[in-house]
C-alpha cells in the first residue's frame, strides 16, 4: 500500500488499517451462480465491491439470429431457468404484437396460471436457498418440498420439470391434462397453510431477523435510478408491479393486490423486506391462481398458432412482470423468418449492478445476505 493512501486511513479513522482485497466466488456456494464477487474491505468492512460476470455465458442473443422465431423459445428457457414459463410468456407476446395476432382466451387463462405456478416455484427457490445462506436449513427442505409439487404439474402439462417450451406463438403446445385443474386446485388448497408455516419458521425467527433486517438498505430513489424493477423495488416501497400498472395477456380480470416494504421490522427497502416481499406475493399469486382456475373457458390452444412465422419489417419493446422483476424482449424484424436483433433487459442482470451500493458500510458477512435477498439467477444475467 502506498504512504499516500496510509496516510489518508490513519486522518480518516484515527488507526493504522490496510485495505485488503478478497474474492468471493465463483467457487463460493453463496453465490447464486458462477459469479465472482471482488470485495475491498478494510478489516471486516467493505468499501466496495465489484461483480466479476460472464463465467456462463450463453450467447442468447447472438443465437437468436441464427433461429426462426419459433426456435427461439427453446433457449429463453434457459435465461432465468428458474422462471422459464416467464421468459416463454414474454417472448410470446412480444412476437404476438409484432405480428399483431390475438390468441384465444383460454390460451391466456393458460399462460397466466403457468405464469403464476411458475412466479411461487421462483420464489420458493429464492426463499429457501437465502434461508441456507444464512444458515437455516429445514427452510430449504420445505420450500422444495411444495414447489417439487408444482413442478409435476408442468411435468403432467408439457412432460418436462425445468425447461418447458410450452408457450408457443399464437398459443400453447397442447392442451392442459384433464386432470390438472382438479390437482392444481388442491395444490392452491394444500399450499395456503403452508406460508404460515414459512412465516413461523423462517420469517419471524429471531436469528433470521438479526442478519437481514437494517441490512442493505436501498432507497426508493436509488432503487428508481439503478433501473430496479419487481420484489426489489417493491421492498423499497414503490408500489409498481407490470400486472397492474402496465397491464398484459388478462391480469386485468383478477383480483389481486401489489404488496410493498414496511417498516414492522427493520427499515424499507432492506435485505429482510426484500425476502418478505417475496413470501407475501406467494399469497397474492394463490388468488390469482383461484380466480383463474375457476374461470378457465373452454376453447381449442392451437388455432391461432401461425405455420410460419414471417413479420413485416419493424420493431418492437414488449415487458412483462416476470418474477425477478421486469423482463424486456426488444425485437428487430428484417422480413425474414429469423429475427434480426433480439435484446433482452434481463432483471437479475440489471440488479447485480446495485450491489456496490448495498454493500459499502457493511461486513463481509452481510455480503452473503444482501445477494441473496436480491435474487439473481446467473443463467439470465451471462445471457
Amino acid at each position: 500500500m502506498s504512504i499516500e493512501i496510509e496516510k489518508n486511513m490513519q486522518s480518516k479513522t484515527g488507526l493504522k488499517t490496510e485495505q485488503m482485497v478478497l474474492n468471493m466466488g465463483p467457487q463460493h456456494p453463496s453465490t447464486h451462480g458462477v459469479l465472482r464477487l471482488e470485495l475491498e474491505i478494510e478489516g471486516e468492512i467493505i468499501t466496495k465491491v465489484t461483480p466479476h460476470i460472464g463465467y456462463l455465458h450463453r450467447c442468447f442473443e447472438k443465437h437468436t439470429e441464427a433461429m426462426t422465431y419459433t426456435q427461439v423459445i427453446p433457449y429463453t428457457d434457459r435465461m432465468d431457468y428458474l422462471s422459464a414459463m416467464y421468459n416463454e410468456f414474454g417472448y410470446a407476446i412480444a412476437v404476438e404484437k409484432l405480428l399483431g395476432i390475438e390468441v384465444p382466451e383460454r390460451v391466456e387463462y393458460i399462460r397466466v396460471i403457468m405464469g403464476e405456478f411458475q412466479r411461487i416455484a421462483s420464489h420458493l427457490v429464492a426463499i429457501g436457498t437465502y434461508g441456507l445462506d444464512i444458515g437455516a436449513f429445514t427452510p430449504f427442505l420445505y420450500c422444495f418440498r411444495d414447489r417439487e409439487r408444482i413442478l409435476s404439474l408442468f411435468e403432467k402439462t408439457c412432460g418436462a420439470r425445468l425447461l418447458y417450451n410450452y408457450i408457443w406463438v399464437g398459443g400453447v403446445s397442447h392442451d392442459l391434462h384433464p386432470d390438472f385443474i382438479r390437482e392444481a386446485k388442491d395444490f392452491v388448497k394444500y399450499f395456503k397453510p403452508n406460508i404460515k408455516e414459512l412465516n413461523d419458521l423462517l420469517t419471524m425467527n429471531k436469528i433470521f431477523i438479526e442478519r437481514t433486517a437494517n441490512v442493505g438498505i436501498l432507497p426508493v430513489e436509488t432503487a428508481i435510478n439503478y433501473g430496479i424493477s419487481g420484489p426489489n423495488l417493491r421492498a423499497s416501497g414503490m408500489k409498481w408491479d407490470l400486472r397492474k400498472n402496465d397491464t398484459y395477456s388478462i391480469y386485468n380480470k383478477f383480483d389481486f393486490e401489489i404488496p410493498v416494504g414496511q417498516s414492522e421490522i427493520g427499515t424499507v427497502g432492506d435485505a429482510w423486506n426484500r425476502y418478505y416481499i417475496r413470501v407475501r406475493e406467494l399469497e397474492q399469486s394463490l388468488r390469482i391462481l383461484e380466480q383463474a382456475l375457476d374461470q378457465i373457458p373452454e376453447g381449442d390452444v392451437t388455432s391461432a398458432i401461425p405455420k410460419r412465422i414471417k413479420p413485416p419489417v419493424g420493431q418492437v419493446y414488449s415487458r412483462v412482470e416476470n418474477p425477478k422483476g421486469e423482463l424486456g424482449y426488444f425485437i428487430m424484424s428484417n422480413g425474414s423468418t429469423s429475427p434480426f436483433r433480439v435484446k433482452v433487459k434481463g432483471p437479475s442482470f440489471v440488479h447485480l449492478g446495485i450491489m456496490n451500493e448495498l454493500c459499502k458500510g457493511h461486513m463481509v458477512a452481510d455480503v452473503i445476505a444482501i445477494l441473496g435477498s436480491i435474487d439473481i439467477v446467473l443463467g439470465e444475467v451471462d445471457r
